[in-house]
């Protein structure tokens, strides 16, 4: 007789079981050490102290990263900023710029790891303000509305939560030269490294001479100390300006002009439009007092609707409009829009009474391109031109422009005024005016190839393409940001 012999199985759920609970255990054991090593901050053994290595780098890495993280709720997070900001303000120490008895000020802290750094390092008298206090060591207080009096503190601080974040950085800057004593200190961490961008910082804070500029793991670290009377980076005086290394490098950047005469400029200019690199492609434009847009003599739907507010970078900036259109024909448009401040008058060279240009012929579905492109002169007595053109009142547009921006602020023109350019342009540089102009989008007119009429120019414009090249080159060649525009 055959012998049957049973074989007990294998017991797969208690394997599973078993091997849950030893995972489990060892998890427990990892986290037991990550508290013991992190969390306390203290390790009796390094043999032990499988993270201390790791713990070590983090508290002590002045890493973008680690500045970002400020605010944190993870305890690991503030023992991490504090260690990175003690090494900060250790550094400030050793060369002068802070000291034990100083008064400090933590401007716009999130959650006060900048101040308890201070305090852990033997800077007592520290304080942090925030639109979201935590007492005692931050106080409610905003960056533009400072809760302390005049002249209160030796050293400032503002984080890479502060200045890079604020919405108002030349009212930021103007608080705390009022509360910053006479020779103490302003140092602020920001993310911004080109020099356009540095440049602006620095414009806002002319009440204080730059001590210096270091970078520190991706963070810009710059020291200034406050001065008697204003200092002036911009290098503008009253009819002239000086330019910057950086502004001819930016040129350098910028999209090459056409040197060629085009034969069909219709196309050539209108292609060029994809090549042109607009400044805010090439630079942060943040720490500027105002964001300002000029049109000068162009309809709203093909230049600000249709150009500036759907396809110009803006880098999230909002914008002042200012239009400038002599003919009745838009300017009933623009009342219509909002946003947009409307000069009913001719752009020139000075204030006076001038015709204005405006093709009064039907020419079908082309009549309404013909109006708006005005060309102006003097009045004249002669009764001839009273058919043909409209008396109407030009401005100073050069003195306009300087009594309404400011080298704080960001200016970008664009100009279609039909021949007058060769006359405006001149203005601007003869009065320092286009110091004030960051970016400038320029139409030059000129006698083009006729698209109508192959073989044949247009006798509208006496001026060539070379002399519109040579209208170029020379503002590029001042430091001028110019695009050739269609």
């Amino acid at each position: 007789m055959d012998t049957i012999t049973f074989t007990s199985k294998p017991n797969i759920l208690g394997n599973i079981l078993v091997r849950l609970l030893s995972f489990a255990i060892l998890v427990f054991l990892a986290r037991f050490a990550y508290f013991l090593t992190v969390r306390t901050n203290s390790c009796p053994s390094t043999d032990l102290c499988f993270f201390s290595s790791v713990h070590q780098t983090l508290a002590v890495s002045t890493t973008a990263a680690a500045a970002a993280l400020d605010g944190g709720d993870a305890a690991t997070s503030g023992a991490h900023l504090r260690n990175y900001y003690s090494s900060v303000f250790h550094d400030l120490i050793a060369e002068g710029y802070l000291s034990p008895g100083s008064k400090a000020l933590c401007i716009e802290t999130l959650a006060g790891n900048d101040v308890a750094a201070l305090i852990e390092i033997g800077v007592s008298d520290s304080v942090g303000i925030s639109e979201n206090p935590s007492a005692p060591l931050v106080l409610y207080g905003r960056p533009v509305k400072q809760p302390f009096d005049n002249n209160t503190f030796d050293f400032e601080f503002s984080g890479i939560s502060g200045l890079d974040r604020s919405t108002e950085p030349a009212k930021f800057a103007s608080e705390a030269s009022r509360t910053l004593k006479p020779a103490g200190f302003f140092v602020v961490h920001t993310a911004a490294k080109d020099a356009y961008s540095l440049h602006s910082l620095l414009n806002l804070f002319d009440f204080c001479t730059l001590i210096r500029s270091r970078e520190i793991d991706g963070i810009r670290e710059i020291v200034l100390q406050k001065v008697n009377g204003k200092q002036h980076f911009s290098g503008i005086s009253v009819n002239k300006c000086s330019v910057p290394g950086y502004k001819h490098e930016l040129i350098r950047n910028a999209e090459p002009l056409i040197k060629e005469e085009p034969l069909k400029p219709w196309i050539t200019f209108k292609k060029n439009l994809r090549n042109i690199r607009h400044l805010p492609d090439m630079v942060d434009i943040s720490f500027r007092n105002r964001y300002v847009y000029v049109d000068v003599a162009r309809n709203y739907g093909s230049s600000i609707g249709g150009w500036f507010k759907n396809q110009y970078p803006k880098q999230n900036k909002a914008f002042d409009v200012y239009a400038i259109e002599a003919d009745k024909a838009f300017q009933e448009e623009y009342r219509s829009k909002k946003g947009v401040s409307l000069l009913p008058y001719v752009a020139w060279v000075r204030n006076e009474t001038l015709f204005f240009g405006i093709s009064r012929k039907p020419i079908g579905k082309n009549e309404e391109r013909s109006r708006g492109v005005g060309r102006v002169q003097a009045v004249q007595s002669s009764s001839s031109f009273a058919d043909d053109l409209d008396r109407i009142d030009g401005f100073d547009f050069a003195s306009w422009l300087k009594g309404v921006v400011s080298e704080r602020d960001y200016v970008v023109v664009k100009m279609d005024v039909e021949g007058s350019e060769f006359y405006l342009v001149p203005r601007l540089v003869e009065t320092g005016a286009i110091c004030l102009i960051d970016e400038i989008f320029l139409k030059c007119h000129y006698n083009r190839w006729q698209r109508c009429c192959p073989g044949e120019r247009s006798m509208k414009y006496q001026k060539t393409y070379a002399r519109c090249l040579e209208l170029f080159s020379s503002l590029r060649g001042s430091g001028v940001l110019v695009h050739q525009w269609w």
